[in-house]
Formats: structure tokens, sequence, C-alpha cells
């Protein structure tokens, strides 16, 4: 354990520290990078349909950001135990999609508390259980734990910034409001200079605003844009720095403003998922199989005057 340890910091200290410097084509999906002394980016396999993970270590224990579905959490945990020999003792969901939280039963069955903004239960009383029912006819893992609904985080975060600090490390969870989804949570920690963002801010064409607040998604992004951070550790895709909360900002405010424009011409949503055409600036955040969902989400908010999340599935 010691060895597999030392290992990753020598590595790290090979690369002078920037270990985020990554292309796409970096790309090690359920592989390890090691961001800090103490603090690990786990890349999650999206074939797998699995989130990123961050591990982050205290003194007499681990946290683990976002519970990732159960296989991604069996996987996960696996990997705590070979880093160290500290239990998880908290693992946060980072909101509510399955992919960063269906996996709670199987970090609490092994004694972790599971940790969340209110909103994110919230959010899970309006959605579920016919989300976790579907995901279970097509995800064996998610059938396999023979529940009916997903399991709530078990510890709410009534504040909009909770601190953990036990002397060695400190981290805060910040809650800036609705972007991606109501309940988005970021971990940052001080020192170290390390955001992790959910899926508030992602790394390539990975946005889904079904139940986003895309109008104020930028907001909420500029809030977080005003802590120190060096490192920024997304949901999904390769670290990055800063620019990976700019970027993600200016994609969202590029598409509002662009449907709202079209909007205004008296243009159709058909008409503007042909047309509409975002700066080449924000290109790491198009996919073409996602922009006409993405422009017929922002539409939809639009038109209807409420936050797409707010608006019937």
């Amino acid at each position: 354990m010691r060895r597999l340890r030392a290992l990753l910091l020598l590595g790290f200290t090979a690369l002078g520290g920037i270990a985020l410097l990554v292309s796409r084509s970096d790309a090690k999906p359920e592989t390890l990078r090691i961001i800090a002394p103490g603090v690990w980016f786990r890349e999650g396999d999206m074939e797998q349909g699995h989130c990123n993970n961050i591990i982050i270590e205290m003194k007499d224990y681990l946290i683990v950001v976002d519970a990732n579905y159960p296989s991604g959490a069996h996987a996960t945990m696996a990997d705590t135990k070979r880093l160290s020999s500290k239990p998880v003792k908290y693992v946060f969901d980072t909101h509510h999609h399955g992919d960063h939280l269906y996996g709670n039963v199987v970090w609490t069955d092994a004694g972790s508390t599971t940790m969340a903004f209110k909103e994110v239960a919230e959010e899970l009383k309006r959605f579920e259980p016919a989300r976790w029912l579907a995901a279970a006819k097509s995800r064996p893992d998610v059938a396999e734990t023979k529940r009916d609904a997903p399991e709530p985080p078990k510890k709410d975060i009534n504040e909009p910034i909770f601190v953990l600090n036990d002397g060695s490390r400190k981290v805060e969870f910040h809650h800036y409001g609705w972007a991606h989804t109501r309940g988005d949570g970021f971990v940052y920690l001080p020192k170290e200079q390390v955001l992790c963002t959910g899926d508030a801010a992602v790394n390539g064409p990975y946005n889904n605003t079904a139940d986003a607040n895309i109008g104020n998604w930028p907001t909420v992004l500029h809030s977080a844009e005003k802590l120190k951070v060096k490192f920024v550790l997304p949901g999904h895709g390769l670290p990055g720095g800063r620019e990976l909360l700019s970027g993600q900002a200016q994609f969202m405010a590029e598409l509002y403003k662009s449907v709202k424009a079209g909007v205004d011409q008296g243009k159709k949503v058909e008409e503007l998922q042909t047309s509409v055409q975002l700066p080449a600036a924000v290109s790491e955040w198009v996919g073409e199989s996602s922009l006409k969902g993405q422009i017929k989400d922002a539409f939809a908010e639009i038109t209807q005057g409420k936050p797409r999340g707010d608006l019937q599935h």
C-alpha cells in the first residue's frame, strides 16, 4: 500500500505538479490521477455511465465526492482500499442524478455517511422512484440492489456552506444556487486550491440540461470563480484549470443568448435546432448529439418563463 502511494506521489512530482494539462486523447477511464498529496481524481468510464470521483484523505478517514452508480461505487470503493487503510467516512452527492447518487446504498452498507445539500433530497421526491425504476430495466447494477427507489443522502446540509476541518485538511462544501440541478454542490479545498464541481462544470460535450436553470447557470459558475482555484475536477471529462469554469459559463450564456435571439425573432424550436451556431470559443462543450436537446430545453425555459427543471418532463 505504501509503495502504491509512493509511486503515485512520484508520478505527480515527475509531472511538476501539473497533472491536469491533458486532452481528451489522454482519457484513461477507471484510473486514478493524484492532484495534490492526499487528493485523487478517479476518472469514470462513461461507456458504463459512470461519473468521476474524487477521493480526499483526512487525518483519520477519507471523503469521496459522488456515490456514482452502484457498479462505479464498488469500483471506487476498491480503489480507496488500495490507497489507504482509512475508512470512507463521508460520501458527498453533488446532485440527484443517478450516475452521481444511485450508489448511495453501496456506501452506507459499508458504513459511510452520505450527504448533500437539502435540495438534492427535494429533487429526489420530485423525480423518483420513476427514474430509478427505469434505470433498473437497463442497468443490472441498479436492479441488483433489490430496491424500489434510490437511497436519499443520510445527512442534509441546510446552509449554503458546510465545513469539515480535522486539523490536517479543510474541506468546504458550497451551494451557489441552481445551475445543472437545483441542488448543485461544489467541494473546495482552499489550501490545495482544488474545486470539485459535479456536473455544474464538465470538460466536454456532456451537459444534461433537462433539470437545469440554464439562464442562471453562468451566475452560479461566476460565484464559484470567486474562489482561489488552480485545479477544477469536473463530474465528467478530464481535470483542468479555471478555464473549465469560464468555458462552461460562456457555453451556457451563448446557448441562452442564441436561443433568446431566435425566440425574439419569432422562430420555432425546429428552426433554431438547425440554425443556431455557437462561437468557436465554446466548441469543446458542443456535441452534435446533445446540442439539439439543449436548444430545445433553452427554448422551453425562455418561452415558458420557468427554469427547464420546473417544466413538465
